[in-house]
């Protein structure tokens, strides 16, 4: 698919610290809206901490997040949330949850309801959609979850860990899963991976993080050939591109 060239995100020099220590040093990147961006580093380099303050769950001790001209640093509802763990309402069906931020901040309408089961049928959980999360499989969750945020029809969604959890298999579906979905709706993703394989196979750009202090040492483009297939896994562009990720991670963490 084609990629635009305009910037959705313009992160500028934020910096973050707790109780004296910095979790993420000075981190400035831009993102042109519709692009797959990975964020790959060793556990504690300030990834999460990045997304919360994108978010604006968290306050900067310096820097700016722009969404195209809007500042909204400090400030929540501008984009979609997922987090590796699916937190699906046990006592809602499949279609009560996908529906959920909706009914947290207003009531649920008709077309809510309607758009929730159209996506929900598009992309496989149509005959799921009046079961009970407890009788889902890890990956029917996930589905879910990342229906869920879809659901909140913002552009861009930061995507934390949400295949972490699962075998190598299911994961391996979700990740063909989540590039279809990607390549039908046209969102600006940020997703958060400790898989060098799964960032390479998903992404546009892959990011690697220092250990804390974070702060970004590498921007490598991956221009693979898309629609990225099983074949993409073994093909000998993509092992060079893992051969230099796993380089600048052991090189960043010695």
């Amino acid at each position: 698919m084609g990629v635009s060239t305009s910037t959705v995100l313009a992160i500028n020099g934020v910096r973050k610290t707790f109780a004296n220590n910095v979790a993420l040093d000075e981190t400035s990147l831009e993102l042109t809206a519709g692009s797959f961006t990975s964020l790959v580093g060793p556990s504690g380099c300030g990834k999460s901490t990045l997304f919360n303050v994108i978010s604006g769950l968290l306050r900067p001790d310096t820097g700016s997040i722009a969404l195209g001209d809007r500042d909204i640093t400090n400030s929540t509802g501008h984009v979609g949330y997922m987090l590796q763990k699916d937190l699906l309402v046990p006592w809602r069906t499949v279609l009560g949850n996908i529906t959920l931020a909706a009914a947290l901040t207003r009531k649920v309408t008709a077309q809510d309801r309607r758009e929730a089961e159209q996506n929900a049928r598009r992309y496989g959980l149509g005959e799921f959609l009046h079961h009970y999360p407890g009788a889902l499989s890890g990956g029917m969750r996930q589905r879910v979850a990342l229906m869920r945020t879809l659901a909140t029809n913002q552009s861009l969604l930061l995507l934390d860990e949400p295949f972490g959890a699962l075998d190598s298999q299911t994961r391996l579906d979700m990740q063909q899963w989540l590039l279809q979905i990607w390549a039908d709706l046209k969102k600006t993703v940020i997703f958060v991976t400790h898989d060098v394989d799964e960032a390479i196979f998903l992404s546009d750009r892959v990011i690697v993080m220092s250990p804390r202090p974070g702060r970004v040492v590498a921007d490598i483009v991956v221009d693979l050939p898309r629609p990225r297939t099983l074949e993409t896994l073994t093909d000998p562009a993509f092992v060079d591109f893992k051969r230099e990720v796993l380089r600048l991670l052991h090189r960043s963490s010695s």
